[in-house]
């Protein structure tokens, strides 16, 4: 696995505990996609990357996934389809600046970890953790080229 530029083993391992904590008390399933180029419009190739990694699959349709690629510098959020009735647009586009905020300062593992940690509480609103509640989808962070 070659990390993407800007991104450290440490960044990996402190954005996977983000992960593993935001899960802690939803049913919701979240994962990041990290690549260095974007090649063409982001959401096309976060809905592709949502796609393979199976979290259109999810029981309940409340993955979400954070897509970024750090050369290009772009960024994207995708939601599955329940989790996209249960919280607006507006949602989303404030946990997008909030990411943006943390990139401009090239602080990109701040800024997952902001926002998968505020996306974790969402979840766990409209998600709540059931005792039969299995972890569907691996929590590892996904690595593009």
């Amino acid at each position: 696995m070659t990390l993407p530029s800007q991104i450290t083993k440490a960044d990996i391992d402190d954005i996977k505990q983000a992960i593993l904590n935001a899960e802690l008390d939803t049913s919701g399933e979240i994962r990041v996609h990290i690549e260095n180029k974007c090649r063409g419009d982001v959401l096309k190739r976060a809905a592709t990357v949502f796609k393979l990694l199976k979290m259109d699959k999810t029981k309940l349709r409340n993955g979400v996934l954070f897509y970024l690629a750090t050369e290009s510098k772009k960024f994207a959020v995708i939601g599955d389809t329940a989790i996209n009735n249960a919280v607006s647009q507006t949602y989303w586009n404030d946990i997008k600046n909030i990411a943006f905020d943390y990139f401009r300062n090239s602080d990109y593992a701040g800024g997952l970890i902001d926002v998968i940690g505020k996306t974790g509480l969402e979840l766990r609103k409209h998600f709540p953790y059931h005792t039969s509640d299995i972890n569907e989808l691996a929590d590892d962070i996904s690595i593009g080229k």
